[in-house]
C-alpha cells in the first residue's frame, strides 16, 4: 500500500436523468489514468482504495456509484427513487466520467461486484480500457448470485436459516432477493432497518470463516451507509443485474488485445474460484494468480499482487 493522498479535484457529475455522481481525483495530473470501480453494489469508494496505486505514476481516479457513498440522491432515502439504477446506467456513467475528464484509455481496477461492473464496461467499450486488475472476480451470473444466497447455505446452514427467516413466511420458499427488496421499499423505517440487519448478518457470516476474514466486513459502516448498500444490492441481484444470463463470460472474446490480471483468492466461499478460472480460459490476454491463504476479503498476500499487477502496468502506455 503506497502513503495515504488527498484528491487534487472533485465534483459532482450530472447524469441528466436525476443523478448526481460523486468523483475525485488523486495522484499525478500526468500520470497513467486509472479508474477504481467499487463493489457492492452500492458500497461506494474508500480513500483506502488510492493506496493501491503509485500516486507518482498513475492519476487514480474514484467515484460513488449511483446512490451510494455521496452521490446523490442517497439509496438510504425511501424516497430515492432506483429505477434508472442498473448495470447499464453505470456503464454510461462511466464513459460520461471519463469524457469529462478527458481520459483517451484507462486502468480499471475493483473487484467483487466491481469486477462485474469492470468486465460489462470493458466489453462495451474494448478500445477505451488499457488494462484490467481485478481482484475477487464475479459475473454476477443466476448461478452466482443462487450460490452466494442460496448455495453455500449448506456449509453455514444455521446462519442461512436466520436469512431465510428475516422475509414474511410466505415468502421464505420464494424469491428471498425479490423479497428482501421489497422490505428495502417499505415505508417503516424499522421493517427497513430490520431486512438490512438480517442481510448483512448473512453477508458477514459467509466472510467470517475465512483465515484472514473481517467478523463484521459488511455490518461495520455508518447506518445510512448501510442501508444504501442493502438497497442497492437488493436491487441488482434481484434483478439479475440486468445482464443476459452468462453474458460476460460469452462475450470476453471482446477482451482481446486487452492485458489483464485476476486475482482470486483460493478460500472464496462465497465467490467460488471456478468462476475466475473460467474467465481466465475465455481471455487469454488475462493472467490467473491464485492466492492460498485469501478469501472474498483478501490477504496481505492477495493484496501484494494487486500491487505488483498495477505496479507492472504503471510505465505501459494508456490515457
Amino acid at each position: 500500500m503506497h502513503p495515504a493522498i488527498e484528491p487534487y479535484d472533485h465534483g459532482y457529475m450530472d447524469t441528466g436523468d436525476g443523478h448526481l455522481v460523486y468523483w475525485e481525483v488523486c495522484g499525478n495530473p500526468e500520470g497513467k489514468p486509472a479508474l477504481v470501480v467499487h463493489g457492492g453494489p452500492g458500497s461506494g469508494c474508500r480513500p483506502g482504495q488510492r493506496r493501491a496505486f503509485d500516486p507518482a505514476r498513475y492519476r487514480i481516479i474514484l467515484f460513488d456509484q449511483r446512490n451510494c457513498g455521496r452521490s446523490l440522491p442517497h439509496a438510504s432515502d425511501p424516497a430515492a427513487d432506483l429505477s434508472t439504477n442498473t448495470t447499464h446506467h453505470l456503464i454510461a456513467d462511466m464513459e460520461r466520467l471519463r469524457e469529462r475528464l478527458g481520459v483517451e484509455r484507462w486502468l480499471l481496477h475493483g473487484g467483487s461486484w466491481g469486477s462485474t461492473l469492470i468486465l460489462a464496461y470493458a466489453e462495451a467499450h474494448p478500445e477505451r480500457v488499457s488494462e484490467i486488475v481485478i481482484a475477487g472476480v464475479t459475473m454476477t451470473r443466476g448461478s452466482e448470485i443462487d450460490w452466494l444466497y442460496r448455495g453455500v447455505g449448506r456449509f453455514l446452514p444455521e446462519q442461512w436459516q436466520r436469512f431465510r427467516s428475516g422475509v414474511p413466511e410466505d415468502r421464505r420458499d420464494g424469491d428471498l432477493l425479490a423479497a428482501y427488496a421489497r422490505l428495502m421499499s417499505d415505508p417503516d423505517p424499522g421493517v427497513r432497518a430490520r431486512a438490512a440487519h438480517e442481510w448483512v448478518t448473512w453477508e458477514d457470516a459467509v466472510i467470517a470463516h475465512e483465515v484472514n476474514g473481517k467478523p463484521d466486513a459488511y455490518s461495520d459502516r455508518p447506518s445510512d451507509a448501510l442501508q444504501a448498500f442493502v438497497r442497492i444490492c437488493t436491487h441488482y441481484f434481484s434483478n439479475a443485474a440486468w445482464l443476459e444470463e452468462g453474458v460476460l463470460l460469452r462475450d470476453a472474446h471482446k477482451l482481446a488485445g486487452i492485458p489483464g490480471v485476476l486475482v482470486h483468492g483460493r478460500l472464496d466461499l462465497g465467490g467460488p474460484l471456478e468462476t475466475a478460472w473460467q474467465l481466465a480460459q475465455a481471455w487469454p490476454d488475462a493472467r490467473l494468480v491464485v492466492v492460498d491463504d485469501a478469501g472474498h476479503t483478501g490477504s496481505e498476500a492477495m493484496r501484494r499482487e494487486i500491487g505488483a499487477a498495477l505496479d507492472g502496468f504503471a510505465s505501459a502506455a494508456g490515457g
